[in-house]
């Protein structure tokens, strides 16, 4: 058995859809926990959400403040994004607004 790991974790949480979202609705969440999505705590996974957001999960994972990367005006708190799809009357879909929280020291046991 590997031992436990302590990881830092993201919450992703879809907290306004305009449109409509195929995959998500307001309240779901995407946990990542280090390097890996949390399959059990998340309720669900959108590859482009992910695309979204890929360039800044490292840096929000590690403790970066979302408001020093443009995601936040408020320093220390909660940052945003949304995903890829601008919905109507360019795509028959949504978008949806995430709010991402950095949780220090999650652990995963391997």
């Amino acid at each position: 058995m590997k031992s436990k790991q302590e990881f830092n974790k993201l919450v992703i949480k879809a907290i306004e859809i305009k449109g409509t979202c195929p995959v998500y609705k307001v309240g779901d969440k995407t946990v990542i926990n280090g390097p890996f999505i949390d399959m059990e705590e998340s309720d669900v996974v959108c590859i482009h959400a992910l695309f979204s957001l890929g360039s800044f999960i490292v840096a929000l994972r590690d403790g970066m403040d979302p408001a020093k990367l443009g995601l936040a005006k408020t320093p220390n708190g909660p940052g945003y994004f949304h995903c890829l799809d601008p919905g109507e009357p360019h795509t028959g879909g949504g978008t949806v607004i995430f709010e991402i929280t950095h949780v220090k020291q999650a652990s995963r046991n391997g």
